[in-house]
């Protein structure tokens, strides 16, 4: 299991390595994380600062408890509203950049392939239909990260544990929904539905793991997703081919 996550975590510094292949390409890619990235980075400053109102707006029922626990129990709130808010963050992060950042990325992507050799062929179904079912996927991944943002919320409130337990699970799910995020070019010019990928992935979960976690934690340092994105796309685009089989490894490597 260690091993596998390593190796997933791996993936990812495969990705970094790119850009001294293909520097202007992954410039490119850095583009539309920057432009993102500037949005974000004041929501979360707002979210931040203002986590004591909204963490004793949402604990009322402290209100008539004694001290030190009612301010325990706040601060585990406002801690718990920052993880989820991360999460949220994070998830619509990468959703956003994508979109934003479509034709970058996607050729980032087709270059990986066909530097690893037997690429696929361009996806099939047509625009509206690619976009319709990327739309339909996206909106399944945020009705989940939704449910889990609100369990990490809960989760938060259990004094003392909760701002421990909640981070961390917010890293462990934060990086499987980028793994599901990040790999969809790579699915879906196969063809390949998001309950495969999901059941794909799954076969390989701790180095699917080690691969999202990394990647989470890499965009939470300041412009690290900027810098990270178009790595993320080729560390994914070697996730998925090694989780689709092994008729799709042959060839070399991105970063030669």
């Amino acid at each position: 299991m260690v091993r596998e996550l390593l190796g997933g975590a791996g993936l990812f510094w495969r990705g970094v390595r790119m850009w001294g292949t293909r520097p202007r390409l992954m410039l490119l890619g850095a583009v539309p994380a920057l432009i993102v990235a500037a949005v974000y980075g004041t929501g979360l400053v707002v979210l931040a600062v203002n986590s004591p109102g909204l963490a004793e707006w949402a604990t009322p029922f402290a209100d008539g408890w004694d001290e030190p626990w009612r301010s325990i129990v706040r601060v585990s709130a406002a801690l718990a509203l920052v993880a989820a808010g991360v999460l949220l963050v994070v998830f619509t992060f990468t959703a956003i950049t994508l979109a934003v950042g479509d034709v970058f990325y996607e050729r980032i992507w087709r270059a990986s392939e066909e530097t690893l050799g037997e690429a696929p062929d361009e996806a099939s179904g047509g625009f509206w239909r690619l976009l319709l079912r990327g739309i339909g996927t996206g909106l399944r991944i945020l009705v989940l990260t939704l449910g889990v943002a609100l369990l990490l919320f809960v989760v938060g409130l259990i004094p003392l544990l909760g701002p421990i337990l909640s981070p961390v699970l917010a890293a462990v799910f934060g990086g499987w929904v980028l793994a599901l995020e990040l790999t969809g070019f790579a699915f879906d010019a196969r063809g390949l539905t998001l309950r495969d990928r999901r059941r794909m992935l799954g076969a390989r979960r701790a180095r699917t793991l080690g691969f999202g976690i990394l990647c989470y934690l890499t965009f939470l340092i300041p412009l690290g997703a900027v810098l990270a994105m178009p790595s993320a796309v080729v560390g994914a685009t070697l996730l998925a081919r090694d989780a689709i089989g092994p008729n799709t490894q042959t060839g070399r490597h991105p970063e030669g």
